[in-house]
């Protein structure tokens, strides 16, 4: 991949603090890279209700693209605002509606994986 991993990692953080900003659920970054070939992080968040999880997907793609990343390759999920995942390639996005998230339990799934860090990464006001 042509990007640094340095910039990814930069997104990554940045979409888990654009969730934290529309008062998204336990928003955490798990880092899959040794394990996947496809992908080398998971952030996964949730949301109270549907018209959450449509505010949250909205302000990472907002934040993502002001911070000079990509758009998503792929968007699945977004018409029904239950499970959206937002596919950058590099790291997905996982915005879950909250009793969903907790009926698929993926950071179970993925619980022996190292998190990464976010809360302290990036300053609440960047810019």
């Amino acid at each position: 991949m042509s990007v640094g991993n340095e910039d990814h990692l930069k997104w990554v953080r940045r979409a888990a603090v654009a969730a934290d900003d529309k008062k998204a659920i336990d928003t955490l970054i798990i880092d899959v890279g040794d394990v996947l070939a496809v992908t080398d992080h998971f952030v996964i968040t949730s949301a109270a209700n549907s018209r959450q999880v449509n505010a949250v997907i909205d302000a990472i793609e907002e934040e993502i693209r002001v911070a000079g990343g990509p758009s998503p390759v792929r968007v699945e999920g977004k018409e029904e605002r239950e499970w959206v995942l937002l596919d950058y390639g590099a790291f997905v996005v996982h915005v879950f509606r909250s009793d969903l998230r907790d009926f698929y339990q993926l950071e179970r799934l993925w619980g022996d994986r190292p998190r990464v860090d976010w809360t302290a990464a990036i300053p609440s006001n960047p810019e």
